[in-house]
């Protein structure tokens, strides 16, 4: 099973991505691909993401159908975080210039060319963007434990990086729900060789 960005399908006009199937095909694959958004996984952040799935014996698999209804961002963020994570009044400012805030929780998404836009849920997590290019209301930066909510890790997951890395982390990470879900398919299909061909059971996650 393979992950990469949505952009990967399109690489060099598809020449990259046929280049990768070709060769998971002379390994003996046969291959799945499909883009899905971490929007449809009950998360609010607009992550598309290509999958592949490879199986050595000619397994039937099916993708994923049910579409699970987004979260609210009121209940990914903290209603009260630490003075740190609030930007300068000079950005706050010019971010207010550009969008006119509403009476809805809206994260602020600063592109690479400077435009400015609000919606109800996350743009993608970036690992190595501006500290500043995702704003809650314009006013203030993600916290670390509300990014990797974005990705779907449970509170209880454990910090043990400082915020930098912690934020890194979180921009590579994959969105667990779209994840789990596509492996349960997995094993499901897994669960069809070992009826078949007499191998161990999966176990669903």
């Amino acid at each position: 099973m393979l992950e990469n960005v949505k952009l990967l399908v399109g690489h060099n006009s598809g020449r990259t991505f046929k280049r990768i199937l070709a060769v998971l095909d002379d390994l003996g694959y046969t291959v799945h691909y499909k883009v899905f958004n971490a929007l449809n996984f009950g998360l609010p952040q607009k992550r598309e993401r290509v999958i592949i799935v490879g199986f050595k014996e000619n397994t039937p698999f099916f993708w994923p159908s049910k579409r699970i209804p987004m979260k609210p961002l009121s209940e990914v963020l903290d209603r009260e975080v630490d003075q740190r994570f609030y930007v300068s009044d000079r950005i706050r400012l010019k971010r207010q210039k550009a969008v006119n805030r509403t009476s809805e929780i809206t994260i602020w998404h600063e592109n690479k060319s400077g435009h400015i836009s609000a919606y109800p849920y996350s743009c993608a997590l970036r690992a190595g963007a501006s500290y500043n290019y995702l704003l809650v209301n314009g006013e203030r930066r993600l916290t670390p434990r509300e990014m990797l909510r974005l990705q779907g890790f449970p509170n209880h997951f454990e910090i043990v990086s400082n915020d930098s890395q912690t934020r890194k982390q979180a921009g590579n990470a994959v969105p667990v729900p779209m994840i789990a879900s596509v492996l349960n398919e997995v094993f499901e299909a897994m669960d069809w060789i070992r009826l078949n061909f007499g191998k161990k059971k999966c176990r669903p996650i």
